[in-house]
Parts: C-alpha cells; sequence; structure tokens
C-alpha cells in the first residue's frame, strides 16, 4: 500500500530503544528532510537505544548509537501527520493522544527482537529479521525518494 508523504512521523513502540529507535532511523534515511519523523515510547527502560539494534542498524550503514528514548509526553511538538505504532500499548497510547488532534494512526504489528532467546547470533537474526521487515513496511507504505523528485 504506497500512499503520499506526510508532513511528520512518529513512531511509536513500548520502550524506544528498539523497533520505533530503528524505524525513525530508516524513514530518516529512506527520505531525509521531506518529513519531519520522530519516534516515542509508552514508558522509559533505558535511556538509550539497545546494544543489539545499535549493532544490526550498523550493518545498514545506519548509526543509532546517539538515539536517547523518549516517551509521549517528552515530544517537542504534537503536531503529527501519522502515528506508526508496533504494539498494542503503543496503539492506545496513540489513540489518547491524538484525541484532540487531526493524526492517523496505524498499527504495525512487528514482534519485539528481546523474545528471541539463545546465543547471541541467534538474537542478533532476531534483530536482523525485525530491521528488515520495518524496512520492507516503510518501503511499501511510502513513495520511493526517486519518485518525489
Amino acid at each position: 500500500m504506497g500512499g503520499d508523504l506526510p508532513g511528520s512521523v512518529l513512531f511509536a513502540c513500548d520502550r524506544n530503544s528498539i523497533r520505533s529507535a530503528m524505524a525513525e532511523a530508516i524513514m530518516k534515511h529512506l527520505v531525509g528532510h521531506r518529513v519531519y519523523v520522530d519516534s516515542a515510547g509508552v514508558r522509559l527502560h533505558d535511556v538509550a537505544a539497545d546494544p543489539l539494534a545499535i549493532a544490526v542498524m550498523r550493518e545498514i550503514g545506519l548509526n543509532i548509537s546517539g538515539h536517547r528514548t523518549k516517551t509521549f509526553e517528552d515530544l517537542a511538538d504534537s503536531s503529527i501527520d501519522l502515528i506508526i505504532t508496533f504494539t498494542p500499548q503503543a496503539q492506545h497510547r496513540a489513540v489518547e493522544f491524538t484525541r484532540t488532534i487531526p493524526c492517523e494512526v496505524e498499527y504495525w504489528p512487528i514482534m519485539h527482537p528481546g523474545d528471541v532467546g539463545g546465543s547471541r547470533e541467534v538474537r542478533l537474526e532476531g534483530y536482523r529479521g525485525v530491521r528488515d521487515a520495518i524496512f520492507e513496511r516503510i518501503k511499501a507504505r511510502f513513495p520511493a525518494p526517486e519518485a518525489l523528485a
């Protein structure tokens, strides 16, 4: 499902340290400054991106090591056109957040890679799968930058 680029997109999950942080970086990479992109979580757990998320994003040339987690309450601006959520909790919070603003909300159920157990390599494979699923969803949802020229 393709669509026009919104003016601003917020990606949201539970803690803003893996899925939404990855999505923010991927979207910024794909659309540059054409869209304001941010991310948030429902609650804070860590203050930075997950180390395995950092590792798998580096594999594709994106650096999220400077990412600092935040919640909806920490957002500097509430004028958001589209919120994409990855968890039921984030979906619920996004619906609450948008009660008084005109904003679309989409739910993309993507597994939490932290639920994958095993060796470091097995866990990295789980994170890669999530990274790649997010990358493909973003590419499918938004037009290719070449088409915007």
